[in-house]
Parts: structure tokens; sequence; C-alpha cells
């Protein structure tokens, strides 16, 4: 029997409250459970203490046994010091699309064309040749 450690909904229609679980991988996310570790309550601030209440011994006693914690779980696993979860990236799904690429680049050339409309370049200011280096570059030619 594969064990997890996992939130269980509870509360109201928008107004979510989970228990953190360890419950047997195929049973429901909202059904039968072998031992309750914990809650988290994310309508709390991010800084509350009771935002996430954790029960670290049994949590341990659980993870040396080989439960796997989901995602989300790790997560508190890691900000209490339990386990350490490995940063995990998917670069493909945070890039915007083509068409939202397209208008950014058109955005980026209109605005560059309003700053360069409203501050033209100055003009250089022209530096005359000293009167000997003008003389000897006619009397070689």
């Amino acid at each position: 029997m594969s064990v997890s450690i996992r939130l269980s909904r509870g509360g109201a229609k928008k107004r979510p409250y989970y228990r953190i679980v360890v419950a047997n991988s195929r049973a429901p996310r909202d059904g039968a459970f072998i031992e309750k570790i914990g809650t988290y309550n994310p309508l709390l601030a991010k800084d509350d203490a009771k935002r996430v209440v954790l029960d670290t011994e049994r949590a341990k006693h659980w993870l040396s046994v080989g439960a796997q914690p989901t995602d989300r779980v790790a997560r508190f696993f890691d900000a209490a010091g339990l386990k350490e979860r490995a940063a995990r990236s998917n670069l493909k799904k945070g890039e915007p699309g083509e068409k939202a690429k397209e208008r950014a680049e058109e955005r980026a050339t209109k605005a560059a064309e309003a700053e360069a409309a409203a501050n033209p370049p100055a003009p250089e200011p022209v530096e005359e040749a000293p009167a000997e280096a003008a003389a000897e570059e006619t009397t070689e030619a």
C-alpha cells in the first residue's frame, strides 16, 4: 500500500480549510485517511502562525516510513525544516504565447518611435580642422 501525505478539503463554498492527512494514495481526496497530522487555513495571512499547524513528530515518522508528500505539503515541510524540497520550474508554462510576444514587440517599437519623435537627437558639434592640417591636405592632393 502506497501512502501519501496530502491535503483533505473541508469548509464551505469559497471558504476552504484543509487538513493535512496521511492516507492511502488510492483513497479519495476527502475520503478515509489513516491519520491527521495538521491543518492549513489559506484564508489567514501568510505570516500568521495558525495558517499551517503541523505535528512535526508524526510527520517525521511518516516520512521515515516512506510516505510521499504532495507538492503543497512538501512546501510546508520545507518551511518547517522537515524535508528539503527540490525547486521545480516549468519555464515553458511561464512563457507568454506567440500572439502576446508579437503584441509586446509592437508596443516596444511604437514606444521607441514615439520617444524618438519626442526627443530628436541633438546635432553633433562640427569640429573645424586646424588651419595647418587643412593646408597639408590641400597641398598633398
